[in-house]
């Protein structure tokens, strides 16, 4: 009898042991995952109880979201000012499907759960006052954001600008936009149907086209090849090759430019002008003449490295692909084959030019505060890298310069009177071939640039999904630099740069 009770008790024992251990795995070595989880709906509806911070839009102090009251069982609604116009920063806060953006990257801070707020919650618990979330102030400026979102005009492409002085995300519009608040209302019915009717939507609302989509960037790579060639040596008066058909080595293949147009010559080019004109042909071979180690190299400086990162929101990683052989390479030289990049990483590619030479790591929050307004954090410019020494950053400036102000430049689209602005047009074929070598789809549309070109204040990048006509090389002029322009216009207008 003895025997069996000792036996018994040997297993209760066993259990209450594993019991314990699981409570632990559960509760201490996963409780974090566990309750970040956003299929976890007992920690979303506690969340609702508490009021969530503000996203603010630093300069002037805008709300663009914030938690207000209501009467029913989810005690606060998150709310979105303008939220199509905001929604690629923003992103939403849902009980169903969770958030995005900077409602997910910042969401301690608006939750009220950081650390950092320990002391906070302790004092409330004490006082019996009610606990909220911090508030989260965004670099966002409101009339370059307002420019852009206007001048796409719903049309499938983003925008984005930045401080080439600090870093800081002035504009990020991705478009189409969608509403945030349809997908953070109380209603499980109506955000089911937003949701469906996002995700059927052929445009994709809800793809952030700005940071974590890629795409060929056709003509703006050019400027990464002319980086590399100032630091071989080559000046902007420098003569290279560009003769009017580049047979690809170790093929028949023959590269072309726009509609059989002549460089120059027909033989030789200067690199400021076959920049200022898009020639394809003479980056191609200039590519191939520097060699794959020293275009990779400039690329990875500027930040088309394949690696994600976080501004706190997500980027997808840019990237040049393999380069198996020079055909490879050529083709690489002017962004075409396996070459994939964002809009921000196109901006980067300016903002680094622009600053002399040095890339800043972009960021988008400029502040984080406690629920008693103190402040938490404060951004400060980083240092990213160095793609250019200041000297050749001010050659390839007046590169850029030529392809917007002169006669012959691509970019004459993005004059701003009175203001010098420098930059370049992208024009990227993509998608499907048809039998003749031609694209079933019209070509991405690119433009990438700052401005003052002497004081630079704003780099901006524009991209058209689709945006232009079949095999046009002026694409990206024609239909992204005015966008561009308008950006720069606003921005400036909103700091008191003004033309002569």
């Amino acid at each position: 009898m003895n025997r069996q009770i000792r036996r018994v008790s040997v297993f209760v024992g066993i259990l209450m042991l594993a019991v314990i251990l699981n409570l632990n795995w559960v509760q201490v070595l996963h409780g974090t995952s566990y309750r970040d989880n956003a299929a976890n709906q007992r920690v979303a509806l506690d969340d609702y109880k508490r009021q969530r911070g503000s996203i603010v839009l630093q300069g002037s102090g805008t709300a663009i979201s914030e938690s207000v009251v209501t009467k029913d069982a989810l005690t606060y609604l998150r709310t979105y000012q303008n939220g199509p116009l905001y929604a690629t920063v923003t992103g939403f806060n849902s009980i169903l499907y969770g958030n995005t953006e900077i409602e997910s990257a910042e969401d301690s801070v608006l939750s009220g759960n950081d650390d950092r707020f320990f002391v906070q919650r302790l004092t409330n618990l004490l006082t019996g006052r009610d606990p909220r979330g911090g508030n989260v102030l965004l670099t966002i400026n409101k009339q370059a954001q307002t420019a852009a979102y206007q001048a796409l005009g719903g049309r499938r492409g983003a925008v984005v600008a930045l401080d080439p002085a600090t870093g800081a995300v002035l504009a990020a519009v991705s478009t189409p936009s969608y509403d945030p608040a349809k997908l953070s209302s109380h209603s499980t019915t109506g955000i089911k149907k937003a949701w469906n009717a996002y995700l059927n939507d052929k445009d994709n609302p809800l793809s952030n086209r700005a940071f974590t989509e890629t795409y060929p960037p056709g003509s703006v790579f050019k400027v990464i090849v002319s980086a590399a060639a100032l630091k071989a040596g080559k000046s902007p008066s420098s003569v290279i090759a560009a003769p009017n058909a580049l047979t690809l080595p170790g093929t028949s293949t023959q590269l072309r430019n726009f509609a059989g147009e002549q460089c120059a010559n027909g033989s030789t080019d200067t690199l400021i002008h076959a920049l200022t004109i898009s020639c394809n042909t003479a980056f191609a071979q200039l590519g191939m003449d520097l060699g794959t180690s020293r275009v990779r190299s400039e690329a990875d400086l500027f930040g088309i490295n394949d690696s994600d990162f976080t501004i706190p929101v997500r980027v997808a990683g840019s990237t040049i692909g393999p380069v198996v052989d020079k055909a490879a390479l050529a083709q690489t030289s002017i962004g075409q084959r396996d070459v994939r990049i964002t809009p921000l990483q196109a901006a980067m590619i300016s903002a680094a030019v622009a600053n002399q030479g040095t890339l800043l790591t972009p960021y988008l929050v400029a502040e984080e505060q406690g629920p008693n307004l103190a402040t938490l954090s404060k951004a400060t410019p980083q240092i990213l890298s160095q793609p250019l020494s200041p000297s050749q950053a001010d050659q390839l400036t007046t590169m850029m310069e030529s392809v917007v102000q002169s006669a012959q430049g691509t970019g004459q689209a993005a004059q701003i009177p009175g203001i010098t602005v420098a930059g370049k047009t992208g024009t990227a074929d993509n998608g499907p071939q048809k039998a003749d070598g031609t694209y079933i789809n019209p070509p991405h549309a690119w433009f990438s640039g700052f401005a003052p070109a002497a004081r630079p204040r704003i780099a901006v990048a524009v991209f058209l999904e689709n945006g232009g006509v079949a095999g046009n090389e002026t694409t990206g002029g024609l239909a992204a630099a005015p966008v561009a322009k308008q950006v720069m216009q606003a921005y400036l207008s909103s700091i008191g740069v003004k033309g002569n």
